[in-house]
């Protein structure tokens, strides 16, 4: 089976490579292990359900496959169909990717649908090239694969950990140039493709940092809430927060308006400020009536105050409206007017 040499990297027919490769391995069985082991088209089975299947142990069919795997590997090297090819694609993109990347988003450039089917073919063709490390996915890492001549899956390994300590270091969400002048890596590129096939690290609005930090990785209403607070930074109506998560990149977006105000309500981060508006407590905001902030306003002063500037200075913190404040300063016992239009607290 002759590779085409017209063919260009970005042509690869990743189905056909597949049956090709699958096509030199001799007896059945061993295809038929290899294909339902990978999910090459179907979904992956385990060792004892290809057992059953094939009416052999589970041992049995683990031996076979890493025999197998082991003879394409060393094909590959050779003269297995299409590897060249193959490794020259994976090679090339990885490039443009930052050396590293996750099966998922390689598989993105490579195919037009970017199924599971076609994450298994590119993670089995991986497996077989001598041009890629692979990481597979466990607790700590994506499914991901590297240049091998760049670095081995161990050496991977060690600078996604060297990150992850950079980030504990800095400790709070941060820009990728900040955490790769930590690290002391000039590749910012290399840096956040190393970053991103992490499950510790995530990133949200270009900030990055550990997963469990929620500007980062926001996993409940509030957190959501309080992200799209911090990043509009203004206060916001309820309806309005409600629309923003909708339309966000968040994982889990479908929140009902009713629902965003109940955690509005119960979490002391937020303050309201207006007729359904809300803003952060950091930003200055506090909890109370408009007669309580016309009040903090005259104590702080020390004495009275015209109702322009009151009104002025409480529009610093309430969103209402001019006429509310007034009604207020005339309407409230604590207020007394001292002279024309200027206003103290009643001692």
């Amino acid at each position: 089976m002759e590779e085409s040499s017209a063919a260009q990297p970005e042509q690869l027919d990743i189905e056909k490579v597949i049956k090709d490769i699958l096509g030199t391995i001799e007896r059945e069985r061993e295809r038929e292990i290899i294909a339902r082991r990978f999910g090459l088209f179907d979904r992956r089975e385990t060792l004892e359900q290809i057992g059953e299947l094939l009416g052999i142990t589970r041992e049995r069919v683990r031996q076979l496959e890493k025999a197998v795997i082991t003879k394409l590997r060393l094909a590959a090297k050779e003269d297995l169909p299409y590897m060249k090819q193959v490794a020259l694609v994976l090679s090339n993109h990885l490039v443009e990717m930052g050396k590293v990347a996750r099966i998922t988003d390689i598989t993105g450039r490579l195919t037009k649908e970017n199924s599971k089917i076609d994450q298994s073919r590119v993670a089995f063709l991986a497996n077989l090239s001598p041009a890629v490390a692979v990481l597979d996915d466990n607790d700590h890492f994506f499914h991901s694969v590297g240049l091998a001549a760049e670095h081995t899956e161990k050496t991977i390994r060690e600078h996604v950990s060297k990150i992850i300590e950079a980030v504990k270091k800095l400790g709070e969400p941060t820009s990728i140039e900040a955490i790769a002048e930590k690290v002391g890596n000039k590749d910012k590129k290399h840096v956040e493709a190393l970053a991103s096939i992490s499950k510790n690290i995530a990133n949200l609005h270009n900030r990055w940092g550990l997963t469990k930090w929620p500007m980062v990785n926001p996993k409940n209403i509030r957190d959501k809430i309080y992200v799209i607070l911090h990043d509009h930074s203004k206060p916001m109506h309820f309806s309005e927060i409600a629309g923003a998560i909708k339309d966000s990149d968040f994982k889990r977006k479908d929140v009902t308006t009713q629902a965003i105000h109940n955690e509005l309500i119960k979490d002391k981060r937020f303050v309201l400020i207006g007729r359904g508006i809300y803003a952060l407590r950091e930003w200055g905001y506090k909890k109370g009536t408009v007669a309580d902030v016309i009040a903090e306003v005259l104590v702080k002063e020390g004495g009275a105050l015209h109702r322009d500037e009151i009104v002025r200075r409480v529009l610093k913190s309430r969103h209402v409206k001019e006429t509310t404040i007034l009604l207020n300063l005339q309407g409230k016992t604590q207020f007394k007017r001292v002279a024309k239009a200027t206003y103290s607290l009643v001692e």
